[in-house]
């Protein structure tokens, strides 16, 4: 073959192989973007729980090559901190970031699947929502009002809140104004206090004007940033909330306009996303309760008394059996969550509670 032949052939060879390259760029670059709206319940930049739906957003992004792009719209924007539910119902936005136990007054089946005083730890939750039957239940639930809920971050133990009295018996809880949500806000009303619940930028407010009396948020990783030490010198330890879980809310119709691998990408984003949630709050909680110690030595870390917390105890039991007879979707739910409460709990005292109950021995 002539050198001239060979020329023109290894010139036609490359240029197939660049026209095919440009057209396999050029089908790529074609790929159609996804961009979604989420709606959250917290303000801007609000830490943690804030960073959460970052996280997401940039994970989706980046494990789809750019395919999947999520907007945040924070409560300061969409100016409904407590309407995600029905904004991402409505198709207003397609993700919302929030907690499921809100919904109450709406669904009272999602109260559920945020947290339950005296109910299960994190580690225990997750592996009763991923193991135990807990996603099916929480689909049961959330399927007829055209939504999807997935975990989407937890607090671990939340501390029991900030109280400008001391709480010495049960009489103290009556007619006590106090923000606190969920299933916990129905036991303290069984006992007299009157529980409201209050978006999170509201919070320091309310208390300080003395519109309410006491108030829970969650621990020191995020408690300390409220100020609320500066106004209410009683911290209580926690029964209320031993895993309190947020939430990502999905639109149906949006997810089935996703492509498969986006779904799947998007679900991965929601889960790494809440499991980093957990872990940075423990590692936010860690450092301001040593900040807290230091600075603040004037606050008041107590328990509450015993005979208040048997009385406590009694109204959730009280409750829970009357929402089991009331409605079988809730005793289905709540067999479930005791059920496995009880196999779970077995491991978590032979292990975690054991090993440290030994620790504290030796010191």
């Amino acid at each position: 073959m002539s050198l001239v032949k060979r020329t023109v052939r290894n010139a036609l060879v490359a240029a197939s192989a660049v026209a095919v390259l440009l057209s396999s760029t050029a089908a790529y670059s074609a790929e159609k973007v996804y961009r979604l709206k989420l709606a959250e319940t917290w303000g801007a930049n609000f830490p943690i729980f804030g960073d959460t739906t970052k996280t997401m957003a940039e994970i989706a992004e980046k494990m789809s090559n750019g395919r999947l792009q999520i907007r945040i719209d924070s409560a300061n924007k969409h100016k409904a901190p407590l309407g995600v539910f029905d904004m991402v119902k409505a198709g207003q936005y397609d993700i919302g970031h929030s907690a499921s136990y809100y919904w109450k007054g709406k669904v009272p089946n999602t109260l559920y699947f945020s947290t339950m005083p005296f109910g299960m730890v994190a580690a225990e939750q997750y592996a009763w929502f991923y193991h135990g039957g807990g996603m099916e239940l929480m689909e049961k639930v959330y399927g007829p009002h055209n939504l999807l809920s997935f975990p989407g971050g937890n607090t671990g133990v939340q501390m029991g809140g900030w109280f400008q009295k001391e709480i010495k018996t049960t009489d103290d809880l009556k007619g006590l104004k106090i923000r606190i949500p969920g299933f916990a806000g129905e036991v303290l009303a069984k006992l007299g206090a009157s529980p409201t619940n209050i978006a999170p930028g509201e919070l320091y407010t309310a208390l300080e004007r003395r519109t309410i009396d006491a108030l829970e948020w969650v621990g020191p990783g995020l408690d300390l940033r409220m100020g609320f030490h500066k106004i209410a010198p009683y911290y209580y330890t926690g029964w209320h909330e031993p895993a309190t879980e947020l939430q990502f809310l999905v639109n149906k119709q949006s997810w089935e306009r996703l492509p498969a691998d986006l779904q799947e990408i998007l679900r991965v984003a929601m889960r790494l996303s809440a499991y980093d949630m957990y872990i940075l709050n423990t590692h936010a909680s860690a450092e301001n309760w040593s900040t807290m110690k230091e600075e603040y030595p004037n606050i008041k870390v107590m328990n509450f008394p015993d005979d208040v917390m048997a009385a406590i105890r009694q109204a959730n039991d009280e409750l829970l059996e009357e929402q089991a007879k009331s409605d079988p979707l809730a005793k289905e739910i709540l067999d479930s969550q005791a059920a496995y409460l009880k196999k779970a709990r077995e491991w978590t005292l032979i292990a975690d509670k054991a090993y440290l109950d030994s620790q504290a021995e030796q010191k």
